[in-house]
């Protein structure tokens, strides 16, 4: 029998997470976490990492969805350009 691991460590959206810190503002954080259903660490550590960024977590998402593309568009540019590399030395060694 095989066992599974189970993920326990919730996704939550980026729009959940702003509005638990709104009702964190407002209830504190001990009510808020009770009422979601959610650790007191999670709240503090969303509540850090925003006060850290000062960029609310909608925009911090497309951000690294960006600068994702970004990276893959880079990996591609380099192999293009190791190919042509690759292609200019082969056609300059080629006698005429």
């Amino acid at each position: 029998m095989t066992h599974k691991k189970i993920n326990l460590r919730k996704n939550f959206s980026a729009q959940f997470k702003e509005q638990a810190l709104a009702r964190v503002k407002k209830d504190g954080i001990s009510k808020a976490a009770k009422d979601l259903g959610i650790s007191e660490s999670a709240l503090y550590g969303w509540r850090k990492k925003l006060d850290q960024t000062g960029i609310p977590f909608e925009d911090q998402m497309i951000q690294l969805a960006e600068l994702s593309r970004m990276k893959r568009e880079i990996a591609r540019l380099t192999d293009e350009n190791a190919f042509l590399k690759k292609a200019a030395a082969y056609f300059a060694k080629e006698p005429k």
